[in-house]
């Protein structure tokens, strides 16, 4: 069955945005050359979405593989073309572990579960983006 999602974006001031979902949740986004700077842009907000995503399918997948994560960090960094529309070309996501004893093969094969299967924003943006990843692992 498929799901149908509705945002509404609304003009705050200037080239500042705010969106809502269904439940009243909000978003702001704001233009980097001619807004107020109050909000991040949308193309940093698909990093940000791209990095969440993910983000969450790995928190969930150590979980459940009974591993003592005790922090993510995920830093995305966005190369973008020189023409209009100024696509991002190639995205890469850097995944910060922290925890006790973190198996590396584990941390290895969340981000390739979220990547192949469950990350919907990454599955999107791959055929058009080359998306790279690395990670480190930080004992707490």
């Amino acid at each position: 069955m498929s799901e149908e999602v509705t945002v509404t974006m609304r003009l705050a001031e200037g080239m500042h945005f705010i969106g809502e979902d269904r439940a009243g949740r909000t978003i702001d986004l704001d233009s980097p050359g001619e807004g107020a700077g109050v909000a991040p842009s949308p193309m940093a907000a698909v990093l940000m979405s791209l990095a969440g995503c993910s983000g969450m399918d790995v928190v969930s997948i150590m979980r459940k593989k009974r591993q003592d994560l005790r922090g993510l960090e995920v830093i995305a960094s966005g190369t973008r073309s020189d023409q209009y529309p100024r696509v991002y070309t190639a995205i890469r996501l850097d995944y910060r572990f922290t925890g006790t004893s973190l198996d590396p093969a584990a941390c290895q094969r969340a981000i390739e579960l979220s990547r192949d299967r469950y990350c919907p924003v990454w599955a999107m943006l791959r055929p058009t983006v080359d998306i790279s990843y690395t990670f480190t692992i930080n004992e707490a």
